[in-house]
């Protein structure tokens, strides 16, 4: 009797359907093709121990399993459940005359419970473009696939759960999630205020400029300035996610395996802190089975790389492309993967090895050349797509033990959002295109076309400091703006 039922492999952010064929024949033989992997070749023991735990067994015939399309790898343990499925309708052992209304996945225990996967928000997508009127997986992860609306979502703790409801004997609860309320309850959730930073107000004010137009942007000066109490404030004055970008972060983490347990969408931008023992691969994403990296990770957020010196030299220079092109393609014989990748670089450094080179109190201990040496760990193509380069200097003790708070988050943040809608209207018929770090060269020339008093100032800047065309984009770009008073103008 030959049976089908639906998957989902993901690939990218992606997922496709794959057709679960099962056949049974006299004979005893168990067959799987369709190119799966080694962790998908022993779902048969899972399979067979998960089924005796609940009354029923792999029946002692000729069954031959095939994964459709067979010339694309399955890969991982999720393919458990619709394979343990296809057995027992196909064995009628189960009668299943609605099945191929479901895309079922799901990871089998030996005690016959589920355990969650990863990548279902890119699955719950697929299955509602191809029709399918539900999609049943383990329970953890159902309201994360809840969130996409006009498709049935059915979380199982136990493929006994699953077989009854095929069999009629009981209904499965379907999972339901307000995917607006949920969303706007939290947006305005942030752990850190810049109220709690003493001083810094120049370093604020190009903190504010960075995320008001989406510019990258370096922060020098010595250990206990403020670096990285001020980096980790930068997600509080960002604009809120929109739906859209949240859905799409969401998918990005899922696939990862990073969404914090029985989280649904994610509400706010992604802040991701690396470690400089990072890794190439780690960083930009890739490995045997691809998976995204730090820089996709915080799409549509912050990627902070605290000390950029000490990153090595190679994983710095892989971030030149992506910087750039805002995405990442991911090659290998057989497939292409592509992530996003348009974040938001916020670094820091110490201007020497030793930390206090054009201290204002201090000396500087390193010896001659060292501190030219050590600035050269960072090199001149990564630095010309850096934005703005800030000095944060010492923070005086008058400063520091005021009581007195300084702005908010909250008020710094409305700003930048109604910079950030100036730049929507602006660029209304630009596709892809959402604040000013986004701009073509085309659009340069349209949009930001300095007066005679500032060309003069560029060319002066450009001869005495050597500034490569790149950095003449991007000065253009930073200073697209203008104050006036509060309120931010084009």
């Amino acid at each position: 009797m030959l049976i089908k039922t639906y998957g989902s492999a993901v690939y990218g952010i992606h997922a496709t359907t794959i057709t679960i064929e099962v056949n049974v024949f006299n004979g005893v033989r168990f067959s799987l093709v369709g190119l799966p992997d080694n962790a998908v070749k022993e779902s048969q023991q899972r399979i067979d121990s998960a089924l005796r735990e609940v009354g029923y067994k792999i029946p002692g015939k000729k069954i031959i399993i095939n994964m459709a399309p067979a010339d694309i790898r399955k890969e991982g343990s999720a393919y458990d459940l619709p394979l343990a499925v296809g057995i027992l309708t196909a064995t009628e052992q189960i009668k299943c005359p609605d099945l191929q209304k479901y895309v079922i996945m799901g990871e089998l225990s030996l005690d016959g419970s589920l355990v969650p996967i990863k990548g279902v928000l890119p699955m719950a997508i697929k299955a509602r473009e191809e029709g399918f009127e539900g999609l049943i997986l383990p329970k953890e992860n159902a309201k994360e696939a809840a969130v996409v609306n006009n498709l049935k979502v059915y979380g199982i703790e136990n493929i006994k759960e699953l077989i009854d409801f095929f069999n009629g004997e009981a209904e499965l609860v379907i999972t339901e999630v307000d995917t607006r309320a949920e969303f706007y309850s939290h947006l305005n959730h942030f752990e850190h205020d810049f109220a709690d930073v003493k001083g810094q107000e120049n370093v604020k004010r190009a903190l504010e400029i960075a995320a008001a137009g989406g510019h990258n942007i370096i922060m020098i000066g010595p250990p206990g300035s403020g670096k990285t109490m001020l980096a980790k404030r930068i997600p509080g004055i960002l604009p809120p996610l929109s739906l859209q970008e949240a859905l799409e972060t969401t998918k990005i983490h899922s696939v990862a395996g990073t969404l914090e347990k029985g989280s649904g969408l994610m509400t706010k931008r992604p802040f991701r802190s690396p470690h400089h023992t990072i890794s190439d691969v780690a960083l930009v994403g890739g490995g045997t089975i691809p998976k995204p990296g730090e820089i996709s990770l915080s799409h549509n957020g912050v990627l902070f790389l605290d000390e950029l010196p000490e990153f090595k030299r190679t994983v710095l220079e892989v971030m030149r492309q992506p910087l750039e092109d805002r995405t990442i393609t991911i090659s290998r014989a057989k497939f292409t993967v592509d992530y996003p990748a348009s974040t938001m670089l916020i670094s820091s450094m110490n201007p020497c090895p030793c930390g206090f080179y054009n201290h204002p109190d201090k000396d500087c201990l390193c010896p001659p050349g060292m501190v030219q040496k050590y600035l050269s760990r960072i090199s001149g193509p990564l630095l010309d797509r850096i934005d703005i380069h800030i000095e944060v200097t010492p923070v005086s003790f008058d400063k520091i033990s005021d009581e007195r708070l300084s702005e908010k988050s909250s008020v710094i943040r409305e700003r930048v959002e109604l910079a950030r809608q100036v730049q929507s209207a602006r660029f209304v018929d630009e596709e892809g295109i959402h604040s000013n770090a986004m701009m073509s060269s085309r659009l340069l020339r349209k949009y930001c076309r300095p007066n005679e008093a500032g060309m003069q100032l560029l060319k002066v800047a450009m001869e005495k400091v050597g500034l490569s065309a790149r950095a003449y984009d991007r000065i253009l770009k930073v200073t697209k703006f203008h104050y006036k008073s509060v309120s931010l103008s084009a």
